[in-house]
């Protein structure tokens, strides 16, 4: 009976089981995420080896684009638009 647990294999047999059996619905979510989470590493790895090359030609088009006005609509806060004249709580003093 103690030479089922000697090696690392039938522990990890085991282990694979009851993850099969118990996990199984969850498996293609785990993976899916997994999957997303190496191509996102990926991609910032990329990005870390590329930014140090391009440094002199993103450093002029970053400071154009920061000098430029950003348009947008306003919105007014919650309660600005009542119809019964009260503009709630943020008026009264």
């Amino acid at each position: 009976m103690g030479r089922l647990f000697d090696g690392p294999w039938p522990i990890v047999i085991i282990i694979i089981v009851a993850l099969l059996l118990f996990a199984a619905p969850k498996l293609p979510g785990m993976a899916r995420s997994l999957g997303q989470s190496m191509r996102i590493l990926r991609s910032e790895v990329k990005e870390m080896k590329n930014d140090g090359k391009d440094t002199s030609a993103s450093g002029q088009s970053a400071s154009s684009a920061a000098e430029q006005p950003v348009e947008g609509k306003v919105i007014p806060p919650n309660g600005a638009g009542r119809a019964d004249g009260d503009a709630g709580p943020s008026s009264r003093a």
